[in-house]
């Protein structure tokens, strides 16, 4: 009896550890609502209405993939992913993350804190009006984001600053198509030395000054695409166009079209001749026009001298020409009277 009493407590602490387990077990496979969970692809999908309210959670522990869609998330919050798992720790499996077209204009300094091992990240179609500095703080594993069509143009510079703060040294691919960027320098490629790609499709980049184009051939693995850019093919382009002359950097060069000036507009940027980009030409053409303004200049002066210096006999050619019209008229004058004086025509008849 002794021994079938002291197996009791046993059964019972192994029934509640095995409970504990279970417990623990179905925790990490709950799945928050509105969501759709696959264990076997590591895949979670959430729409729009826990969106709204923030990053849904608890998430499953194994979420290697973190879809975000169709919500109104206006601010990314610091550590909005550091206790998102069931266990209250960070998403230590998470690798890849969407949250296109969620509406966020604000994103805070470690927003994407506890995301050790997030190599892909995708914000694009939002409308970011305030990135934090320290916005991609600790996502040093991370090598391809996207941010296409979500860049407001007044936070250009703060996006420049966040990517260019060194927090994503392994970062690969970089997409900012459609954000109205006027410059490579809004991407920061300096700060990426493992860069391969950067995409910067239909924005309003005119032309590449000499520092972006030595930046890009610094990188001499990345590739960069420009289609759909508004360039001025003018002097300005002259260092970017020898560039495309030279490397093969641009991946779709072919593309490039001049949307000024309008005489040739339309016209393939790689079929520009030299003098067309010629900086030399501008400045000489320049220059050969103030020379001539100068030349008339002194050519004025020297005439306003030479009449200055001669005034005096101007004066008295102009009084000999007036004495001499005066008497001239005086001439016409006399004859008129004669010949329309009827008395003096009676006397000739």
């Amino acid at each position: 009896m002794r021994t079938g009493g002291r197996s009791e407590p046993r059964r019972l602490c192994a029934l509640a550890s095995w409970a504990a387990l279970l417990a623990c077990a179905r925790a990490e496979d709950a799945c928050p609502p509105a969501c759709a969970c696959s264990r076997d692809s590591g895949t979670v999908s959430c729409r729009a209405g826990d969106a709204a309210a923030g990053v849904p959670s608890p998430l499953p522990a194994w979420t290697a993939a973190l879809i975000l869609r169709g919500g109104t998330m206006t601010t990314l919050r610091g550590g909005a992913f550091a206790s998102a798992a069931a266990d209250g720790g960070a998403l230590d499996a998470a690798a890849a993350q969407s949250l296109s077209a969620n509406g966020i204009r604000a994103v805070e300094a470690d927003a994407f804190a506890g995301l050790p091992h997030l190599r892909v990240l995708d914000l694009s179609r939002n409308r970011l009006e305030r990135v934090s500095r320290g916005a991609f703080r600790g996502l040093r594993e991370l090598r391809t984001l996207c941010l296409n069509e979500s860049v407001a143009p007044e936070a250009a510079a703060q996006l420049a600053a966040a990517l260019g703060a060194g927090d994503l040294r392994d970062l690969r691919r970089l997409e900012l198509a459609g954000n109205r960027l006027r410059g490579v320098a809004s991407a920061a490629p300096h700060a990426f030395g493992l860069l391969q790609q950067l995409v910067l499709v239909n924005n309003s980049i005119r032309a590449l000054s000499r520092e972006d184009v030595s930046g890009l051939e610094r990188r001499r693995r990345a590739r960069v695409y420009l289609a759909h850019n508004p360039f001025r093919c003018a002097c300005e382009l002259e260092a970017f166009y020898w560039w495309l002359k030279n490397a093969s950097q641009c991946a779709d060069a072919a593309l490039l079209r001049c949307a000024e000036p309008p005489a040739r507009r339309g016209l393939p940027v790689e079929r520009l001749r030299p003098e067309d980009v010629d900086c030399l030409n501008d400045n000489l053409e320049a220059v050969s026009y103030v020379f001539l303004g100068i030349v008339l200049a002194l050519i004025g002066l020297v005439f306003l001298m030479v009449l200055y210096l001669n005034r005096g006999g101007i004066k008295r050619w102009l009084n000999n020409v007036r004495e001499a019209c005066r008497d001239q008229m005086e001439v016409y004058h006399y004859r008129y009277e004669q010949d329309s004086d009827p008395r003096l025509a009676n006397v000739a008849v």
